[in-house]
């Protein structure tokens, strides 16, 4: 029975240190989530707004974009100084205030999101620039694609 409580005990320091991690792997990015806000910054800095519709506890696409270009250096550098980044979450196991969650399906009916991951490239004025999801080939090509969208080619 000792065992079993020391290997249970071991799993959840495990857990907790495997969170923090994480959540370091993705510091480099300062996600907003109010679109109101991104759009007062991107008026102020005269940059687009990158929205990320995601299902980050559970959708398998929404995860394979964070870890493949969101958590990369270049994206990073490239989100930091062009784009406006805000997160809008849909999470199944992770908790949201009903404020959040209210706030989060308002946003995707606007926006008519039908899917996980979907990648909004808005005006200041909340307009669509373009629309996208995940991309095959890491953070350079995903970095090339948003250009694209948005004409920086």
């Amino acid at each position: 029975m000792k065992k079993i409580l020391i290997a249970v005990a071991l799993m959840f320091v495990i857990s907790i240190f495997a969170d923090t991690e994480g959540e370091k792997k993705y510091d480099g990015i300062n996600w907003l989530t109010n679109l109101e806000e991104a759009q007062e910054i991107a008026a102020e800095k005269d940059l687009p707004i990158f929205v990320d519709f995601t299902g980050s506890d559970w959708c398998g696409w929404c995860k394979k974009l964070e870890n493949e270009v969101f958590s990369k250096s270049d994206f990073i550098e490239y989100a930091n100084e062009n784009l406006v980044m805000l997160k809008i979450d849909f999470p199944k196991y992770k908790q949201q205030s009903t404020e959040i969650k209210t706030y989060n399906q308002a946003l995707l009916q606007k926006y008519d999101i039908q899917g996980f991951p979907t990648i909004l490239l808005l005006n200041a004025e909340g307009e669509v620039l373009g629309r996208t999801g995940y991309q095959y080939g890491g953070s350079d090509k995903y970095i090339e694609h948003i250009k694209g969208i948005l004409g920086q080619e």
